[in-house]
């Protein structure tokens, strides 16, 4: 395993919205590498430097991977014999099609996809035993499902948590109104609502956490926290593609659909003026001794609602380099602030208040 740089700055841990669950500001996710991309000496070198680092929140889904996410997780905390209460798992239901026998036929599909409680049920034991886990620290319903009533959702993650297969309970890319009937569904019923959203955050990703959340009062009112996901705006915040697509970056190796789709208008004008934007904060970042991925993950981190963002590494030196935006948030002062907005200029409109 590689050695702990001596010099890292002492992570920060925060709270999960108003719960009294605690998660350091930087955490590790396996979405495209641990269990796929990343074979399984290298994710265990990345999650040993992770945990070294202070990193005690690692983030699944049984649709990552098709479970194997879950699975090298599992084996890690196994083969390193971490505590159990010094580390904090989530894992998502939504995307369990490959938990049936019949897969790749039209069958895979029933009561294995979405938010019934039928598969909230079946889906988080599965998820379990690929973890080697009693239970989850979070459980999260990985989408929004519309065809599914919001009462038979709420009913089934309480479920989970009054048998102690998690703690607390949350969303994934659900809308503020959305939200917003959960709550009120649990209110009704006496029950838990959801304490936290996984959104994509990043400095060219603001509306929803900037805008739709905040003016709907859920950091307020509901007590919402944030574990953010992709903070480097899947890679191009990292400057890796300012010219061109390189061969062996995820961009051009990944099979994910989305991840793929992001590299169709390569050249076109909406691709370049971003790559310029890019290159415009490269030199704020060189101002700063940092680098842009940095950077942009100290700018995540700096807004308080943000309890914690989630990256992916494929070695352990991008885990350092990422850590250190611990100590680089701290050091973007209101200037610095005004000119990294000058450049993305994509401030959400009607917003109240960036940080709260």
């Amino acid at each position: 395993m590689a050695t702990l740089p001596s010099d890292l700055p002492e992570m920060e841990y925060r709270f999960v919205g108003k719960s009294g669950l605690q998660i350091s500001a930087i955490s590790i996710g396996g979405w495209l590498t641990y269990g796929g991309h990343v074979g399984d000496d290298q994710t265990f070198a990345c999650l040993k430097a992770a945990y070294d680092a202070g990193i005690n929140f690692f983030d699944c889904a049984e649709g990552y991977a098709n479970g194997e996410s879950e699975a090298v997780m599992g084996r890690a905390i196994k083969h390193f014999g971490w505590k159990r209460n010094d580390i904090v798992v989530s894992t998502k239901i939504y995307h369990g099609t490959f938990n049936s026998a019949h897969k790749g036929t039209p069958r895979s599909k029933i009561n294995n996809l979405g938010l019934s409680r039928k598969h909230i049920l079946e889906g988080t034991l599965l998820s379990l035993a690929r973890l080697q886990l009693s239970y989850v620290d979070i459980l999260y319903a990985h989408r929004p499902d519309r065809h599914v009533p919001i009462e038979e959702t709420v009913r089934a993650f309480n479920h989970l948590i009054d048998t102690g297969k998690t703690l607390y309970w949350g969303t994934s890319e659900w809308a503020a109104s959305e939200i917003e009937e959960a709550w009120a569904v649990a209110d009704r019923l006496g029950l838990v609502g959801p304490i936290v959203e996984q959104p994509g955050y990043s400095l060219l990703r603001r509306e929803n956490v900037e805008k739709e959340y905040r003016n709907a009062s859920l950091y307020t009112r509901r007590g919402l926290g944030l574990t953010v996901f992709s903070p480097l705006a899947n890679g191009f915040l990292t400057g890796k593609y300012v010219d061109g697509i390189p061969s062996d970056s995820r961009l051009s190796q990944a099979d994910d659909a989305y991840i793929r789709s992001l590299a169709q208008n390569v050249g076109g004008p909406e691709w370049n003026a971003q790559q310029d934007k890019i290159r415009a904060l490269i030199k704020v970042a060189e101002r700063l001794g940092t680098d842009v991925a940095t950077l942009s993950m100290a700018w995540v981190i700096s807004n308080k609602d943000v309890s914690s963002a989630i990256t992916g590494a494929s070695r352990p030196e991008q885990i350092w380099q990422t850590v250190r935006a611990v100590d680089v948030y701290k050091r973007l002062t209101k200037d610095v602030l005004d000119e990294i907005e000058g450049i993305v200029e994509n401030k959400p409109s009607e917003l109240v208040k960036r940080f709260g």
